[in-house]
């Protein structure tokens, strides 16, 4: 029998609170600030992923944890109203869930997170039947998660041993030091990773046996590809770059004007493991996944404009192609 679901997402979800843009720095001293806009969107890296992959087609199951309260059901009822299952998603009854807010300024933001529930999801949190039932497994805001982190190997190595893929999407580090012999282990049951440009940058000098060194994103996606066979690297506007181990490939971005850049990378993530899923080459995914995460700018929040599989090759088909 083929596997019930093509992915199975593992991390977080959360409800963000978008506002912005800013005009002027954060004042603090009991300063009213307005901004033009704020929103209450579903967030997480891993649950924004999810949603952009079954917005793509895909079979997606979600496995993570949330507070048995009105913010836990509210990300609940989002994902299932997007088509994911949610029914290995934990209702905790002992923490919150977690709480992000996005201040936007340009095209910059500042993300303020309280972890409610990240610091309890852990790997028992994952059922086995899941594990064994799917194509692929992808993880995201490693970072956040340190009892997840510690179980990732073995979890990522269970569903290996069941034939699935995996990826690893780690986001940002809040205390900078970017993983050392934790994360080697993670890495070495990881297909797919999926940092950023600055976080390549980062976990290719903390990984390094040289030490930090400033690298390009091209040069750390190379040190990178030493560890993991695919190495996807996302860097906004300028598009995208992934190396095999052997050869540098990149793909230009798509020309939008952005509202919200609020989990593009994570819809990035999406179109690449589901155009991977479709057996399409690295380059040819390459470009597919960027044109999911500019297309996905196109609203506020991190959901809201993920394109469908058919808008997203329309736009990544070359003018003039059969």
């Amino acid at each position: 029998m083929p596997p019930a679901y093509d992915l199975l997402v593992i991390g977080d979800a959360n409800p963000d609170v978008i506002l912005g843009p800013l005009t002027g720095p954060l004042a603090f001293g009991q300063r009213e600030q307005l901004t033009e806009t704020g929103s209450l969107v579903l967030g997480g890296s891993a649950a924004i992923m999810a949603c952009g992959a079954a917005r793509l087609g895909l079979r997606v199951a979600f496995s993570g944890r949330v507070g048995d309260d009105d913010a836990g059901r509210y990300v609940r009822d989002t994902l299932t109203a997007h088509g994911v299952d949610t029914r290995a998603l934990t209702l905790d009854t002992s923490r919150p869930t977690p709480l992000t807010v996005v201040l936007t300024r340009g095209d910059d933001r500042a993300v303020v997170t309280s972890p409610g529930t990240l610091t309890t999801t852990s790997g028992s949190d994952v059922p086995p039947d899941l594990l064994a039932d799917t194509r692929h497994v992808h993880t995201a805001s490693y970072f956040l998660q340190p009892r997840l982190a510690d179980d990732l190997p073995d979890l990522l190595r269970t569903a290996r041993s069941h034939g699935a893929t995996t990826s690893l999407d780690t986001q940002d580090d809040p205390s900078g030091t970017w993983g050392g012999a934790a994360l080697d282990a993670v890495l070495a049951e990881t297909d797919i990773l999926l940092p950023n440009a600055r976080e390549a940058v980062s976990l290719a000098g903390a990984l390094s046996p040289a030490g930090p060194a400033v690298v390009t994103p091209e040069r750390a996606a190379a040190l990178l590809a030493t560890r993991v066979p695919l190495v996807v690297v996302k860097n906004g506007a300028a598009g995208a770059l992934c190396h095999d181990g052997r050869a540098l490939m990149s793909a230009p971005g798509l020309a939008v004007t952005p509202k919200d850049t609020v989990g593009a990378g994570d819809s990035f993530d999406a179109g690449f493991v589901a155009a991977t899923l479709h057996r399409q080459p690295p380059h040819q995914a390459l470009r597919f996944a960027a044109v999911c995460g500019a297309l996905s700018t196109r609203a506020r929040g991190g959901t809201a404009a993920q394109p469908s599989w058919y808008e997203t090759l329309i736009h990544a088909t070359p003018t003039g192609a059969h």
